[in-house]
């Protein structure tokens, strides 16, 4: 009852403390207020999901529905055109509402002349229309000369003559300056008052408006004015000043309120003419005007006000609903963790709690912006790019979080396994140890087979499996030597040998002396320490225990910094990763150091030959069958680590193959009936989250360069609001790459050097892991290529060769994110962001080139003092000495030695 009750509490004080969070950044604003009366609105009856541009029009009873709302707040209404809609009229004089009717002028002369006869007709038959505006901002979009947009005006104004209706056009305020000729065709101006498009800041945006409502009554002294337009939008990109970038204008609620409001209150506002801009926002006109085009309404597209004319104002109205829909989504998860992770403690769950939140809350607000914004076809594209963005971050942090966790805070661990006292020699069970090699340096496997000559145990046989090998300079030395040893060394030269590694150890499995109960798997560069059999084999008293696995750890790594990268890059998965997993009986099992109970290996049909990952598909097979995996964490054995960038690469891609191929394979295993318990489960499924996230990273690297190019050809079209999703999304990458670090640093006392080191290494390698993980999902066969451990690629252009492709991926980010920067204005707050995550999609291809750089630093001498050895639990027997991996570069590059 106890665990309930404080489990119940921790999710309710995390839910809580997420709702706090969102009232303080919505905490609104207030400023000078009115008495909610407006002398006229701007109007377009549009709804959502409706465009002239696609011949969709409002009914007559929405639109009736509209002029209802607003004459509560005015008496006038400006219109745009006559025969789109020509109902409007007649429905607002109905309603007692005046109009300024306004016939739309395009390039199309036969519509002009339909849009004039008809505003004329209604203007003759309906008293409502007090004043009629022929052509909207026709000479700045440069649909007609002044001469023949005056012909269109000079008509109209004859034909209403008689009954004394005024004609105008509309156009802002330069406009008029500069063809002060358009006076003469009009009985008063129409003028558009909208300081945002300019990059005035809000601040002093009325005072502008009115001065430029001076200049224009001083340059026409006789002609009354008209403001058709005045307002600011609650959405759309940050507009920069012409004559200072500094400067800007930003849409926003908040803004667009403070305005609307200012410019009600000001004492000189009762005196003009005016209509704000807009009644309604109008989503079509994104196709036309661009982002900020559909977001000028007082009321949203849905016919609800965005702000009220007096009181507090909010950005988003809707922070509550979404506050407590994050909350109510979290709690039962957040309340199940907490019961469950009793082992934790409490500052633990409350972090794994409040990660939980901050996720859930981030998907809300990504699940919410399409109703927060409208959004055209294209949007929806981009924005499910970033929505799948985000929700792989969040997958893939969640599963680190949760490692992370149990790390930092997990009091107690029930699975810790470490080397048992030997058994006497009459009651060792009896090994086979298999060592498959293909094309490797005889100078390395020699040393392999000699440490395993020294070992400290009666009762084994090596079975040296030569696969495929042509040069028989490089196998013969190792039959020579086997010979040498005497007859529990037994050499096999394989020719024309089918199934890669997993083939030559079917073939070995096939060759075990019938006595063996255990057979151990090692690579051909490791050299293993005395005790490595006889320290592990006594787990295999217990006979559900099917696998034994001890870590692989490096030597000769320290005085390289290639090296030193590639050490303590594979490290951290051995110290951290592999504890994590163990605790569960989820173990990824490793093709060396590696022991299997032969009878379950024979039982699930020996190595897969069909997956170029076989260890760890075999590790897979065997949990499926109930089998115990233990992994004891104590180096019995090192090898090399990979000779250079090009090497590792060549691994990961293998791996991310494999991974693959496993997924493929092992799914229904997974998801459907089988003896994998639930946290299996888990584990088997999310441990290919950080692989699969970064084979999405280069589909969203690539759509985001296609849709750098859209905004960059076609700004109007491709003017995506990412501020919403985008500062999430920066959050969490930053967060995540943070985890690894103060992991390395508890877990293995890493210097700081070298915890960078790994780092960059690890980012830099998701290139290659994305074209495996690519590969392995839509190709049925890979083929296994060995990692070279001790040569490095030679010539001119040796050193671009492995970097080309994330050499151009990056080349290609930064040329998109500058010309955004040059093109958009630097003080562009959604190109800003944009450009953020532009950059942060260039890490790992920046890594990627740092890392074949540090592959071709020269070796530096050794140190008197050698650093500390990334193993929590030192080797308890020295290991033989081995040929140094210096001496292998030199003998097959030629180089010389350092």
């Amino acid at each position: 009852m106890f665990r309930l009750l404080v489990a119940l509490v921790l999710a309710l004080l995390v839910a809580a403390g997420q709702y706090a969070i969102w009232k303080q950044i919505n905490h609104g604003s207030d400023f000078a207020g009115s008495d909610g009366s407006i002398h006229g609105y701007a109007y377009s009856a549009y709804q959502r999901d409706q465009s002239p541009l696609k011949g969709t029009f409002p009914s007559e009873e929405q639109i009736a529905s509209d002029l209802d709302l607003l004459s509560i707040s005015s008496e006038r209404i400006r219109t745009y055109g006559i025969t789109d809609n020509p109902s409007i009229v007649g429905l607002a004089s109905a309603r007692n509402l005046d109009v300024t009717a306004g016939a739309w002028i395009s390039t199309d002369q036969e519509a002009n002349q339909r849009e004039v006869n008809s505003v004329i007709e209604a203007a003759r038959k309906l008293k409502s229309i007090e004043r009629v505006i022929v052509g909207n901002e026709v000479l700045l979009r440069g649909d007609l000369k002044l001469e023949e947009l005056a012909v269109h005006l000079d008509t109209a104004r004859k034909a209403l003559r008689r009954q004394n209706t005024p004609v105008s056009t509309a156009e802002p305020w330069h406009v008029w300056l500069k063809n002060p000729e358009l006076a003469k065709h009009v009985d008063f101006i129409t003028v558009h008052l909208l300081p945002y498009h300019e990059g005035v800041p809000v601040e002093s945006a009325v005072t502008y408006a009115l001065m430029r409502y001076d200049e224009l009554a001083k340059t026409f002294p006789n002609k009354k004015i008209v403001i058709g337009e005045i307002g600011w939008p609650s959405n759309g990109p940050t507009v920069p000043s012409l004559g200072d970038e500094q400067t800007v204008s930003v849409a926003s609620v908040e803004n667009s309120a403070r305005f609307i409001r200012e410019f009600l209150a000001h004492p000189r506002t009762p005196k003009l003419d005016y209509y704000i801009m807009e009644a309604i926002d109008q989503p079509w006109k994104i196709e036309v005007e661009g982002w900020a085009g559909a977001y000028w309404g007082i009321f949203n597209a849905e016919r609800v006000a965005k702000f009220p004319l007096d009181g507090v104002v909010y950005q988003d109205i809707h922070w509550h609903k979404k506050a407590l829909t994050a909350a109510a989504i979290a709690f039962i998860p957040m309340f199940l963790i907490a019961f469950f992770l009793r082992e934790w403690s409490i500052l633990g769950r409350l972090w794994l709690l409040a990660l939980v939140q901050a996720c859930t809350a981030t998907l809300v607000i990504g699940a919410s912006v399409p109703v927060d914004y409208y959004l055209s076809q294209r949007d929806l594209v981009g924005l499910a790019l970033l929505i799948t963005a985000t929700a792989l971050t969040i997958a893939v942090l969640l599963s680190h979080g949760f490692e992370f966790g149990e790390a930092m805070f997990k009091r107690t661990w029930q699975r810790r396994f470490t080397p048992l006292p030997p058994h006497a020699p009459e009651q060792q069970p009896f090994v086979s140890i298999h060592l498959a090699c293909y094309n490797e340096p005889p100078e390395m496997v020699i040393a392999t087979i000699d440490s395993l000559a020294a070992m400290d145990y009666a009762n084994f046989e090596v079975l040296v499996l030569d696969n495929n090998t042509k040069d028989e300079a490089l196998w013969k030395p190792l039959e020579a030597r086997c010979a040498e040893l005497g007859e529990r060394f037994r050499f096999y030269h394989l020719d024309n040998w089918p199934g890669f590694k997993a083939g030559a150890l079917n073939f070995g499995l096939r060759q075990t002396d019938p006595r063996a109960e255990v057979v151990g798997v090692v690579d051909a560069d490791y050299v293993v320490s005395p005790d490595w059999l006889s320290s592990l084999i006594p787990h295999f008293d217990k006979p559900d225990v099917a696998v034994v696995q001890a870590p692989q750890a490096h030597r000769d790594w320290e005085t390289h910094p290639f090296r030193r990268m590639c050490n303590w890059e594979f490290d951290g998965f051995f110290r951290i990763g592999m504890h994590h997993r163990n605790e569960r009986n989820a173990l990824i099992q490793h093709g060396t150091m590696t022991l299997v109970r032969r009878r379950s290996l024979e039982e699930v049909g020996g190595w897969s030959e069909w997956c170029i990952c076989e260890d760890t598909e075999l590790g897979l097979r065997l949990i499926e069958k109930g089998y115990d995996t233990r992994y004891v964490d104590h180096v019995l054995g090192k090898g090399l680590t990979p000779s250079d960038f090009a090497a590792i690469k060549t691994q990961r891609f293998r791996w991310a193959f494999g991974a693959m191929q496993i997924l493929k394979a092992h799914l229904p295993a997974m998801l459907g009936r089988s003896k994998l318990n639930l946290a299996q489960r888990y584990h088997f499924l999310t441990g290919w989250f950080a692989w699969l996230g970064d084979a999405l990273q280069l589909v969203f690297a690539l759509g985001s360069l296609a849709w750098t190019i859209g905004m960059l050809l076609a700004p109007k079209s491709f003017g995506l609001p990412v501020a919403a999703l985008a500062l999430p999304v920066l959050g969490f990458m930053i967060f995540k790459a943070a985890l690894g670090p103060i992991l390395y640093r508890k877990t293995m006392d890493a210097p700081w050097v070298d915890i960078l080191g790994a780092s960059i290494l690890s980012v830099g390698l998701a290139h290659a892991i994305a074209r495996g993980v690519f590969a392995g999902l839509f190709k049925k066969k890979g083929e296994f290529v060995r990692t070279p451990k001790g040569w490095r690629a030679r010539g001119a252009l040796a050193f671009f060769g492995p970097i080309r492709e994330e050499g151009l991926m990056l080349f290609a980010l930064i040329s998109g994110a500058t010309a955004l920067l040059v093109l958009r204005g630097a003080t562009d707050l959604e190109a800003h962001l944009w450009v953020a995550i532009l950059g942060l999609q260039c890490v790992p291809y920046i890594a990627s080139i740092l890392c074949q750089v540090a592959a071709y630093m020269p070796e530096r001498a050794p140190q008197t003092v050698l650093p500390p050895q990334p193993a929590t639990t030192p080797a308890t027997t020295p290991v033989p000495t081995a040929v140094p991996t210096a001496a292998l570069v030199a003998k097959l590059d030629g180089s010389p030695q350092a």
